[in-house]
């Protein structure tokens, strides 16, 4: 078809050939015959010459065609023989898999005629052993059972206690290598509180004005602090002794204040006393608010916070109560941080777990109850109230935060020279003695001074008269000697003081 197309190109162009010579030569008729018969030839040879090359060319894309159409046959050829070929193997292979099957079909027939054969063999020994063996299928394998029961439980049992012991051996290494990290990163300096404190007199003629007339402002201050103020035992110094942190500080401020002024009478000792407690107070809100930023706890309530800072002066065998807690919570913390415990949960339970001290000589039972019952009344987690409840093991700590605490205050306490176990003593039992004393009706104030061999009651006058108190005296020291034991003797100093007060106008 290209060839025919080709040549239809040439004839029809070299038609237009002619045709235009015609036409020019229509146009040029004056041009001469001569010239025309030129270009006529002219003519007819550039369109034998189209022609020829137009007849060659088409013969060239003949072969080419012809050519890639039998190399196109050959290919297809060659293919049609492949497919013939994989067609013959599939068709043999088919074959083979028919006979394979239906070998298989035989050999399962024989295969099912063998397992019957089997059972048959097996139910008759099975039958055989029964008789001998005395023994069921039943019974046979629950026997079998037990007996590798036993055997696998006993392996068990080896495995799992030596595991246990590895296990235990790991636990005890890691808890004490823990334990031992945090308290060589806390370290804090171990002071036991003394029951005395002593102040440097400015000069000897202070030491008259202390005692007043007939020993009236050493008296009043006594009275008023039921401390201990010993002027005579050391040369130019004053001793309070007193078991009592905050009246021994509250003696020492009021002290301090007077000698500063230099009026001391009784009226300014009740002025200084009353500005000591005062401050004391003040001391106390600060200590518990320092107590917590120190630690790096925040939330909690004024109220616990006040207690937590009247732990600033008191003592648990000579060990300071607030210092131990705030010991304690950073040692926990680390230790939280180990195991993975709740950080501010520990810290704040360790912190605030002997809280309950503030407040023993108020309200009766342990300090540990007393503690949880006060956090638990102003609000704390219900975290913080079990491990303060527990971590003296009165009842059982359920959580890792209880177990911390109860942990961290062994250590704190067994640290050497932490503690003083006599000092502890006498102070319980001066709290004690003095406990007896205000069970009475009808009494102001107790103190027990002169390290315990006196006791000194104020009473109300308005409800003790002078008869009652010489009956209030026996009826305290009968129940001193019935319920205490100590060594000597207790002297009971009941004091009926009336006063008459009048405001000139």
């Amino acid at each position: 078809m290209e060839i025919g197309l080709l040549i239809a190109g040439l004839v029809l162009g070299a038609g237009a050939g002619v045709g235009g010579f015609y036409a020019l030569n229509k146009s040029k008729e004056n041009g001469g015959k001569n010239k025309a018969d030129e270009l006529i030839r002219k003519a007819k040879h550039e369109a034998s010459e189209i022609v020829l090359n137009a007849k060659k060319e088409a013969s060239d894309i003949n072969d080419k065609t012809q050519r890639e159409e039998n190399e196109h046959r050959k290919e297809w050829k060659k293919t049609e023989n492949r497919l013939v070929e994989r067609e013959t193997l599939l068709d043999k292979k088919f074959d083979q898999l028919d006979k394979r099957a239906e070998a298989l079909r035989k050999q399962e027939g024989e295969i099912e005629e063998l397992k019957d054969e089997v059972r048959s063999i097996r139910d008759k020994a099975q039958e055989k052993l029964e008789k001998i063996a005395g023994l069921s299928k039943k019974d046979a394998k629950d026997k079998l059972m037990a007996m590798t029961e036993k055997d696998i439980k006993n392996d068990l049992t080896n495995l799992m206690v030596k595991e246990q012991k590895a296990y235990s051996d790991y636990v005890d290494e890691t808890a004490e290598a823990i334990l031992l990290t945090a308290m060589e990163r806390m370290s804090s300096e171990v002071t036991a509180d003394r029951t005395v404190t002593s102040l440097k007199l400015p000069d000897d003629d202070m030491k008259g004005r202390i005692i007043g007339k007939e020993g009236r402002n050493i008296q009043a201050l006594q009275h008023a602090t039921g401390v201990d103020v010993l002027v005579d035992d050391t040369p130019g110094m004053v001793v309070l002794s007193s078991f009592d942190p905050i009246r021994r500080q509250v003696a020492r401020y009021a002290l301090e204040r007077l000698m500063k002024d230099g009026r001391i009478n009784p009226s300014s000792i009740e002025d200084a006393v009353a500005k000591a407690e005062r401050e004391i107070e003040k001391e106390v809100v600060r200590a518990g608010e320092d107590a917590a930023r120190e630690v790096g706890v925040i939330g909690i309530p004024s109220e616990i916070l006040h207690l937590l800072g009247e732990l600033k002066y008191r003592t648990s065998y000579g060990q300071n109560v607030l210092l131990h807690s705030i010991e304690m919570a950073h040692i926990a913390g680390m230790i939280a941080e180990e195991v993975g415990a709740d950080v501010n949960i520990t810290k704040t339970a360790t912190l605030l777990h002997d809280i309950g001290k503030a407040v023993t000589h108020k309200i009766e039972g342990k300090h540990a109850d007393i503690g949880a019952e006060l956090a638990k009344k102003f609000g704390m987690k219900d975290e913080i109230v079990h491990a303060i409840a527990a971590h003296h093991e009165d009842i059982e700590p359920t959580t890792p935060e209880a177990v911390i605490v109860k942990i961290v205050d062994a250590i704190s306490a067994a640290r050497p020279g932490a503690r003083n176990i006599s000092a502890e003593n006498f102070a319980e039992r001066m709290k004690a003695l003095e406990n007896v004393a205000t069970g009475f009706p009808g009494i102001d104030k107790a103190y027990a001074i002169s390290a315990g061999r006196e006791i000194r009651v104020i009473v109300e006058p308005k409800q003790i008269d002078d008869l009652s108190a010489l009956k209030l005296a026996r009826d305290i020291a009968n129940k001193i000697e019935a319920t205490m034991q100590y060594p000597g003797v207790i002297k009971v100093n009941v004091i009926r003081e009336t006063r008459a007060i009048e405001y000139a106008k």
